[in-house]
């Protein structure tokens, strides 16, 4: 278990976030809360925790705006959405305000202990996996987290830098949305939609017309693949 890591949660239901917490807490997480964007707002102003726990229905600054102005100030924070609205259209829509991650209620606490942990050991050994590497026009830093297309730095979330690794990592190989789900995501099973919503947000920051890919093409019915060698045919 990934330990002493610092936790925000902003959860306006008071036994969700009662509970949340204690549970958090009573397995070595420091943990914040509040209960309405505003507060939250405020706090995240002057510290950033390293796992954010976002309610989608707040009062004041919606779940949705607070996490499109922390992702605007912080684009590696880890955020996970915390929702009562189950239907996918609802879960596709709070992954485009630029959470990492969403879990809809009611959820296994151990569920949502195991999501932590996760992004926060891809986050904290990220900089043991390679030294660093080139991939035609891209250059990647994994010791630091960084990209760039050509001498320009591309901003990615957590979610969005650990999904373009691992496309870097295994280019011209065809990729099922189930296998970035498991190496990504750490899950074996889940919601193919939340890869295909960062496959499109990615594209919009590394392809110069996203509906016209260069390099993070579809495979239809298989999945993706990443290449640089489709740049000869443009």
């Amino acid at each position: 278990m990934v330990k002493s890591a610092q936790v925000m949660i902003v959860e306006d239901d008071q036994t969700v976030l009662r509970v949340v917490s204690d549970y958090l807490r009573a397995r070595g997480y420091t943990v914040t809360q509040f209960s309405d964007g505003l507060s939250a707002q405020q706090a995240l102003r002057t510290e950033l925790p390293e796992v954010l726990l976002l309610d989608r229905m707040l009062p004041g600054v919606s779940g949705d705006e607070l996490c499109r102005q922390v992702r605007a100030e912080s684009p590696q924070l880890p955020i996970i959405m915390l929702t009562a609205l189950d239907a996918v259209e609802e879960r596709i829509d709070g992954l485009e305000h630029g959470a990492d991650d969403y879990i809809a209620k009611p959820f296994a606490l151990r569920e949502l202990q195991l999501r932590i942990e996760a992004m926060l050991r891809r986050s904290r050994t990220a900089h043991l996996s390679s030294a660093p590497f080139t991939v035609g026009p891209f250059r990647v830093d994994p010791a630091h987290r960084r990209i760039w297309l050509e001498q320009q730095e591309i901003s990615l979330t957590t979610r969005e830098y650990e999904l373009f690794l691992f496309l870097l990592q295994n280019p011209d190989r065809t990729l099922s949305r189930d296998d970035i789900l498991r190496e990504v995501w750490g899950w074996s099973f889940g919601e193919a939609s939340t890869v295909t919503v960062h496959v499109r947000r990615l594209r919009e920051k590394i392809e110069s017309e996203p509906r016209f890919p260069r390099f993070l093409l579809t495979e239809w019915g298989e999945g993706y693949r990443f290449t640089v060698s489709e740049e000869a045919r443009c």
